[in-house]
């Protein structure tokens, strides 16, 4: 007999029945974590930054964002949807004991309303039209909280525009002059070709496709006659985006990691499922449906569950040490979202395509809302996403890691701190570290410029203020080049970090070369390779092995690492960096050339036009 995680792993992802039967074998585990009155769920001891019944409060909401489209086409109610029910009325009575309580400014519980105004539209026949007046009154009173409580200036302005569509829905008195207010803010977060920041100067990470495309498709599909205008804009910029976003995604499902809130993991996809939903059609059906089911299945072939079927906080395997400040145990299950076309029924054309795989794309994409350069290698299941870095930054967990490092790859992911002394706690892959000599090393967290060429990433930026690093990157697969120009005051020990790679693997043992001669150090596993070669002279070439659980991807990991100490002066440190799904001995040894003059920085990779880039 499978176990619970099994058979969601064995689930083919084929149809609309195997999409409902994964998201009731996710809910399955669920039951017995009820409060007693059905309003909270406990499904750990961690913490987060707000109340442990704030935690719990959120794991029942975030529930609905897979519950409501599971409804919307089901005529039988489960045992899970009857407990939730209860739920809604008890903790919607201030005169019940497990009352969910006043909501304050920049409250936690904002964001979980938004489940409840998804709700509301999606199913207001098995969510609203079983209460009786007093509870109906109650659930409105609750919600309409929402209209006098000051939300963070990002995305979180989206939550209420969804509670007054949801109540308008049902016939309640809704703020309209909050709806408008907040879409008219949001609408300055817009950047261009699609993309939006999350917040102004905010960072273009994944809260673009699952929070601010997710929400506006929503609103397309519901107000489409009462607001033409606006449901028209946001359904044009997620076409936009969804010609870009397309290029985060791998051949075998998997998508680039970066940023935060990544414990959200399936989220990743939820864009595709809300652009089906509200009837764009940028793809086929049948890419779109691909590009969800490959997610879903990559996702479900990961340890993110534990034994009792749980969704763990982590990325790839259970992690708290890349966790945000604000992910509960709950927190994972904003990944619901991506069940959003289950509110289609069985005879939706979506439902009837065949799966697709992905279209023809560039090899290189250069998307500079983001500060990006896509490259693809050339069986597509390798996608690297260069970085400029950020003009600003933010206070979130492991920020220089989530948005600064010069690359992040869906074979690698990217590592985070474990802790601050020397390379190993610091687990510095994809980003140079600097040091005074104490073993506590600095690393980019904002920028002073960038910019993003059509061949190059450049990048300034000042760990101490009479230290400036410049830094070119010319993106490449299976080689890329990094060129640091260092002004210090300082004697610094540098660190150039390269790919993370996994060293941990059922198909066999890694292979780990150092060659101080060469200045070249080389890791290789059955999943891939990794290596670093100095093309500056003088330093080390080192294999540094990071604390466990530092990487999002693997659990155990070594990062070739150049290492050169430098004294007060100007210098140029110039690494060619190696990462790749499988390797050979040529295309190891096919080492991009670069030389450097008083005006320009000239890169030859093999068989490719030189990159000149102005000094």
């Amino acid at each position: 007999m499978l176990t619970k995680i099994e058979s969601l792993q064995t689930n083919p992802l084929k149809s609309r029945e195997d999409v409902t039967e994964a998201l009731k074998q996710i809910f399955n585990p669920l039951k017995s974590f009820y409060s007693k009155g059905f309003t909270r769920l406990k499904l750990g001891n961690t913490s987060a930054a707000y109340s442990d019944s704030t935690s719990e409060f959120e794991a029942f909401s975030r529930l609905l964002w897979g519950l409501a489209p599971l409804l919307a086409c089901e005529e039988k109610e489960s045992d899970l949807w009857k407990m939730h029910l209860q739920g809604i009325k008890n903790g919607t009575n201030p005169n019940h004991e497990e009352y969910w309580g006043e909501i304050t400014h920049f409250d936690q519980k904002i964001v979980e309303m938004a489940a409840f105004g998804l709700s509301l539209l999606l199913i207001p026949s098995k969510i609203w039209d079983p209460l009786n007046l007093q509870e109906k009154e109650n659930l409105t009173k609750w919600l309409s909280q929402i209209n006098q409580c000051k939300a963070h200036d990002c995305n979180w302005l989206f939550f209420a525009v969804l509670v007054n569509l949801g109540l308008k829905n049902v016939g309640q008195q809704y703020d309209r002059c909050k709806v408008e207010e907040n879409l008219e803010r949001i609408d300055q977060f817009y950047v261009s070709n699609g993309w939006y920041s999350d917040g102004i100067d905010g960072h273009s990470d994944y809260y673009v496709p699952f929070a601010l495309h997710f929400y506006g498709l929503i609103y397309s599909k519901f107000m489409e006659k009462e607001d033409p205008i606006r449901s028209k804009k946001y359904k044009e910029r997620a076409e936009m985006f969804s010609k870009e976003f397309i290029y985060w995604f791998s051949t075998n499902g998997s998508s680039v990691p970066y940023g935060r809130s990544l414990t959200y993991r399936f989220a990743m996809s939820s864009f595709w499922g809300a652009a089906v939903y509200a009837g764009i059609k940028p793809f086929s059906l049948g890419i779109m449906k691909g590009i969800i089911l490959r997610n879903m299945r990559w996702w479900f072939k990961q340890p993110i569950f534990n034994d009792n079927g749980i969704l763990t906080i982590g990325y790839s395997y259970p992690n708290l040490i890349v966790a945000e400040n604000y992910n509960s145990p709950g927190s994972p299950y904003w990944a619901l979202k991506s069940f959003l076309p289950l509110a289609l029924d069985g005879d939706h054309p979506f439902w009837r395509a065949e799966e697709e795989p992905l279209p023809l794309l560039q090899e290189k994409r250069i998307q500079k809302e983001p500060h990006m350069i896509i490259f693809r290698n050339q069986n597509k299941d390798h996608v690297l996403a260069f970085n400029s870095g950020h003009l600003s930054t933010n206070e979130h967990t492991h920020t220089s890691a989530k948005y600064e490092k010069f690359v992040y790859s869906t074979t690698f992911g990217f590592s985070v701190p474990r802790a601050e002394w020397g390379l190993s706690q610091g687990a510095f892959d994809s980003i140079l570290a600097l040091s005074e000599g104490d073993n506590i090393y600095r690393v980019k967290r904002e920028c002073e410029d960038t910019k993003v060429e059509k061949n190059y990433i450049y990048t300034k930026w000042k760990p101490w203020n009479d230290v400036e690093v410049q830094t070119w990157i010319v993106p490449g697969t299976p080689w890329h080049i990094r060129i640091h120009c260092i002004k210090t005051s300082r004697t610094l020990d540098t660190a150039d970090g390269g790919f993370a790679l996994g060293i941990e693997s059922e198909k066999g043992e890694a292979t780990l070369k150092t060659d101080q001669m060469n200045l070249e150090c080389f890791a290789q596993m059955s999943s891939g390779a990794s290596g670093m070669k100095s093309l500056d002279g003088g330093g080390r070439a080192d294999l540094v092995y990071p604390n466990s659980n530092t990487n999002i991807l693997h659990s155990r990991t070594v990062i070739p690492t150049i290492q050169k100490r430098i004294m007060p002066g100007t210098h140029f440190l110039v690494n060619a960096v190696y990462g790749a799904t499988n390797t050979d001995e040529d295309s190891w040894r096919a080492v991009p050339s670069v030389e450097i003059d008083k005006e320009k920085i000239i890169v030859q990779f093999l068989d490719e036009a030189a990159v000149i880039i102005p000094i």
